[in-house]
């Protein structure tokens, strides 16, 4: 029996609505068939209701009072239905289908840029241009607002739908392999004493080719014999990629590896079963799959020889560690091959696998769960069984089970995996989470990139004092602005306080803590330095050194990581902590 192709990750979660689509509603609600009686009257229902629903759309198109988008409609049902059933089942047109190839091997055809739309410039702009990749070799770069498309103007249309204005521009600058796109771009130059901001125009002709995204991000030596391996996803060749990253690091001497799983949000399963099959014995279990119809069931056991089944291993993990990634981390605790450190795990363990629809198009459904080799699932809520507020629901903590590793650890289920030792996370003010997703910051952040032909290393580089009061002024007179939520709840209670007749004894505290609370930016400036520092060091370092100068630079002041280290250089703890002691 061969092992069935299956698709594991979280998928993006649509938004549409349709009012059409609650027509779709009873086909998502089958209950278990158990006899052939019952599976005739599901078949009748089924199709009574499709017959329903035709009888209206064609009824909307004879006689609605405008015209009507048939193919526009029928997706948004289709898609409002599948989002009812869960955030991973999803259906994909025919111009869609290339994004689902792309999820499952990392490859596409096209120029190698993401673009996102800025709503204050009304218009699309290159967000991050891969490096070696043929849009910045060609010269695109951050922040540069995207024109025109081989003489089609794209910028200034002011979009009612930003995911169709953005598929649009990305249809066009896709493309085969050796074919050519001209990108009519404005470039922002810094303001100077004499002239403010203006606008650079440039034309680039770019040459596309095949863009591929490698999954082992990061691949260094941490010290004279610990290893690290960043992986940030589960495509096509990641096991074999990630075995050629630890052959490279053992031959530098490694003797120990941290595997880095952090926001790593999965992809194929039979590349999680082999990267674990590195470092267990051939033949071992890994996980296993069970759906709806028993023939379809299968146990994954891994085929190959390790290459090291001694080496101390280390697997970090947080919230953002899914699917995929959650096999391998949950496989190598529960046969006690590797500690694993970090924060709890998203919890998805639900198996996706996809199908060819009429039309050239695709449908990606849930079809099984799946169990590590302990025999827990890690899947956390319930899609199933909604709660009154139509939120799925979470399994209680006090209704867990409890299950052994090899060694007879105790491990549980009820969502995620739980580390051996966790780290406590660090709070940061909401001032730096509104820096981080700023335009003034991303646009500082190009600006100054413009401005510096190269900087030192992610480990070395530093943005100056005199440079953080440049960044200061520049979000000053470009409009950042950060939510003050404290002074927000102040106002929310001096109005419950004027409700319950309280307001003119409590005016004048209220009048104090808005005082206090009102924002400064120089003061939180100095408050949170160090904080705003690394936000803007981090997407500087962006410009210059891809994605993987950020992981590089992340390394410095991690806990999670320094916790790895402090684990893998007391073997005694190591050993310990393996043996549940």
């Amino acid at each position: 029996m061969h092992a069935p192709h299956i698709i594991i990750y979280i998928g993006r979660r649509l938004s549409r609505n349709a009012r059409l689509a609650a027509l779709f509603l009873c086909m998502a609600a089958g209950l278990q068939l158990t006899t052939m009686a019952q599976q005739t009257n599901y078949n009748m229902e089924l199709t009574k209701q499709l017959e329903i629903f035709n009888a209206v759309c064609y009824e909307l198109h004879l006689n609605y009072v405008d015209s009507l988008d048939a193919k526009k409609r029928i997706n948004e049902a289709l898609d409002y239905m599948l989002e009812q059933i869960d955030p991973y089942t999803e259906y994909y047109a025919k111009e869609e289908v290339e994004d689902l190839n792309t999820m499952r091997t990392g490859k596409y055809a096209g120029i190698g840029s993401p673009i996102q739309y800025r709503k204050d410039l009304d218009c699309a702009i290159f967000s991050g241009p891969y490096h070696d990749m043929p849009a910045y070799r060609s010269g695109v770069r951050s922040s540069d607002r995207i024109i025109s498309v081989d003489g089609h103007v794209v910028c200034g249309e002011k979009p009612t739908d930003t995911q169709s204005y953005l598929s649009d521009i990305t249809d066009r600058l896709r493309g085969e392999p050796g074919t050519t796109v001209t990108v009519e771009l404005k470039r922002p130059r810094l303001a100077t004493p004499d002239n403010p901001d203006t606008l650079q125009a440039i034309t680039l002709s770019i040459v596309r080719d095949q863009i591929y995204r490698p999954d082992v991000l990061l691949a260094k030596m941490l010290d004279e014999s610990v290893g690290f391996i960043y992986l940030t996803g589960y495509t096509e060749h990641a096991a074999d990629n990630f075995k050629k990253a630890v052959q490279a690091l053992k031959s530098q001497g490694m003797k120990s590896l941290i595997i880095d799983l952090r926001d790593n949000g999965g992809g194929l399963l039979n590349e999680a079963v082999d990267l674990v099959g590195l470092f267990v014995k051939r033949g071992s279990e890994v996980v296993s799959i069970k759906g709806r119809h028993e023939e379809t069931n299968y146990t994954y056991t891994t085929s190959a020889a390790p290459i090291d089944r001694s080496m101390p291993i280390v697997v970090l993990t947080n919230y953002g560690t899914a699917s995929a990634a959650e096999i391998t981390s949950g496989a190598l605790q529960d046969l006690d091959r590797a500690v694993i450190v970090g924060n709890r795990t998203y919890g998805k363990g639900l198996v996706q696998t996809s199908t060819e629809t009429p039309s050239d198009g695709a449908l990606k459904y849930t079809s099984a769960k799946y169990y590590i080799p302990s025999g827990r699932c890690v899947q956390a809520l319930d899609y199933v069984h909604r709660g009154e507020d139509g939120q799925p629901t979470h399994l209680a903590d006090s209704l867990c089970k409890d299950f052994r590793t090899a060694a007879g650890r105790i491990v549980r289920d009820g969502g995620g995996i739980t580390p051996d030792v966790t780290v406590p996370l660090d709070t940061l003010p909401s001032m730096i989470t509104y820096l981080g997703y700023s335009p003034q910051l991303f646009d500082w952040a190009a600006l100054y990139h413009h401005a510096h032909p190269s900087i030192d290393s992610p480990e070395k580089f530093r943005l100056s004092p005199d440079e953080m009061e440049d960044l200061k002024a520049y979000l000053v007179s470009h409009g950042f602005k950060y939510d003050d939520q404290s002074k927000q709840r102040v106002a929310y209670i001096r109005e419950w306080a004027k409700l319950e007749g309280y307001e003119e004894e409590a005016a004048g505290i209220f009048d104090q803590l808005e005082k206090i609370l009102t924002r400064d930016i120089n003061k939180d400036f100095a408050r949170w330095n160090d904080y705003i520092r690394e936000t803007a060091e981090n997407m500087i370092i962006a410009n210059y050194y891809d994605e993987s100068g950020c992981a590089e630079y992340n390394l410095r002041n991690d806990p999670v990581l320094e916790k790895a280290l402090s684990i893998l250089r007391s073997p005694e703890r190591y050993s310990n902590i393996l043996k549940g002691k």
